[in-house]
């Protein structure tokens, strides 16, 4: 099952605009601006990412929340960016080349895996939350199933090497950080 859409906060709804709409080539469908408990108001904007599931940011403004609230998933509660992260399924190869070359163009660096099963390509949206594109290259057996078990309750699993990481720099900065008349 699909979900409808995943919804997170914003402390910078135009530069993440400009990431998630340019950068990451989403599309803004649709806001919804709504009264909170506290008598504030936020705005929902939400972002087609294709596949018929969206993305949505919240732009608070209500007196009761901190504005200097933590934005990113996982650094923003203690954790190393990589644990809490969204992946956005590409099509193929051709894709995450394309979408690697677009992020780049547009200030992102962007650091490319292949795991062996998938290869991915990640990058940092501006609340710091890590972004991935991704593409399924084996398919699963029921081996695969039966290890991912076996995991379930092992106290000391065999650790695996991690893969070669290509880490490929913008050669500008991010869109939303240049002066207006660049």
């Amino acid at each position: 099952m699909g979900y409808h859409h995943i919804a997170l906060a914003t402390r910078d709804m135009p530069a993440t605009d400009v990431f998630y709409t340019r950068a990451m080539g989403f599309r803004l469908v649709k806001v919804e601006v709504a009264s909170t408990p506290s008598g504030g108001f936020a705005k929902h904007f939400f972002y087609d990412t294709g596949g018929g599931e969206m993305l949505a940011f919240w732009e608070l403004h209500d007196d009761t929340i901190p504005d200097d609230f933590p934005t990113a998933l996982s650094s923003g509660v203690g954790l190393p960016p990589w644990v809490n992260h969204i992946a956005f399924a590409g099509r193929d190869r051709a894709d995450l080349g394309a979408r690697r070359n677009r992020l780049l163009e547009h200030g992102y660096d962007v650091a490319e895996i292949d795991h062996g099963w998938c290869e991915s390509i990640y990058a940092t949206d501006p609340n710091g939350t890590l972004v991935e594109f991704c593409i399924t290259t084996a398919d699963f057996g029921a081996a695969d199933g039966e290890a991912a078990r076996r995991a379930l309750a092992d106290p000391t699993p065999t650790v695996s090497e991690p893969p070669p990481v290509k880490l490929h720099r913008a050669r500008c900065a991010p869109l939303h950080t240049r002066a207006a008349s660049d």
